[in-house]
């Protein structure tokens, strides 16, 4: 009996220390949501002062949303340059459910625009698939400016946190300066680097990094491209290049082509994204300077006029500021 009951004794440590370190696991996954919703909110901080007000003002004047108080909403939508388009998608269904039944008050406008919002945000989203063969191969694409050797150094750390081993590959060998910045880059976030000289041929890079990656059984390649305009012949023929060598090296490569934006370039840039966007093979957008305008709208105008996922935001110039994109922190934050 006394070996039963020590063996009892021992079962119940074991499952003590299991249940200890499950609730510390979950205490650490609710500080980082935590976290996340803060540099989140802190991010879209000027368009949610915006947008907030204007349905603050609504809730301490009506009690049933009006035709005028739709009219207000609509203005706010637009100046946070959500778009003329998705705008009026968005208010089209608000008019709608005004008519089936009334709407009381700002709270429940508010409630019925987070839907709005995220249902938007949703209709584009995909699940992620790994490649049937390592590595994954995933482009940065975009025009100048946009951050896109900055957003690959620190696309390499989070994939570094998600315990993914990462080699960059150095593909914008117009740009006198991108190889050394995005060195840089590498050393911050401890990946190594594959690159040629400046004026090489961009394919024969990405040719001998991802031979390098199957070789050291690397998870993932990440491939900053030469900035370029969809009006530039040339450039466009050697993403397509780029696109055909890694094809050949991995089935299905490139598995992601991720289109830089800059949010501060609101609707303009859209325009030019949904251009790009017609012969780059985008799969997702990168969403860079977040923090740094009031127009954190442009987010939804893109999901529904592009009809792409926001795969991840910029929030500033540190390692750790990229964040992938949850559709409920944002409109909570956005909202909230």
């Amino acid at each position: 009996m006394e070996i039963i009951r020590l063996f009892d004794d021992e079962r119940d440590a074991a499952l003590a220390e299991e249940a200890e370190r499950a609730r510390a696991a979950e205490a650490e996954g609710e500080a980082g949501k935590s976290r996340f919703f803060d540099r989140m909110r802190q991010a879209v901080s000027r368009t949610r002062e915006s947008l907030s007000s204007r349905i603050e003002g609504i809730a301490a004047l009506t009690r049933v949303v009006d035709e005028r108080d739709l009219e207000e909403l609509e203005t706010a939508l637009i100046t946070n340059d959500l778009g003329v388009q998705t705008t009026t998608a968005i208010l089209d269904a608000l008019r709608d459910r005004a008519r089936r039944q009334a709407i009381e008050g700002g709270e429940e406008l508010r409630s019925l625009l987070k839907t709005q919002l995220q249902t938007i945000l949703e209709s584009p989203r995909l699940p992620v698939i790994a490649p049937a063969t390592s590595p994954r191969v995933t482009f940065l694409v975009g025009v100048n400016g946009t951050g896109k050797t900055t957003t690959s150094g620190k696309l390499a750390a989070w994939n570094r946190a998600q315990n993914h081993s990462v080699l960059l590959c150095a593909a914008d060998t117009f740009r006198a300066a991108a190889i050394e910045q995005l060195e840089v880059w590498a050393s911050r976030s401890g990946v190594e680097m594959i690159k040629t000289r400046p004026g090489g041929d961009p394919s024969a890079v990405l040719y001998d990094a991802i031979s390098a990656a199957k070789a050291r059984s690397v998870d993932d390649v990440i491939v900053d491209t030469a900035g370029r305009l969809h009006t530039k012949t040339g450039l466009m023929d050697e993403l397509d290049k780029l696109r055909r060598t890694a094809g050949r090296l991995v089935p299905g490569a490139p598995h992601e082509v991720f289109l830089v934006m800059d949010a501060t370039t609101g609707q303009n840039g859209l325009q030019q994204a949904r251009l790009f966007t017609q012969s780059a093979g985008v799969t997702g957008i990168v969403l860079t300077k977040l923090d740094g305008t009031a127009k954190g709208g442009i987010a939804v105008a893109i999901a529904r006029e592009l009809n792409l996922p926001v795969r991840f935001v910029g929030v500033g110039e540190q390692m750790g500021d990229l964040l992938e994109f949850s559709t409920n922190e944002f409109v909570d934050s956005l909202l909230g």
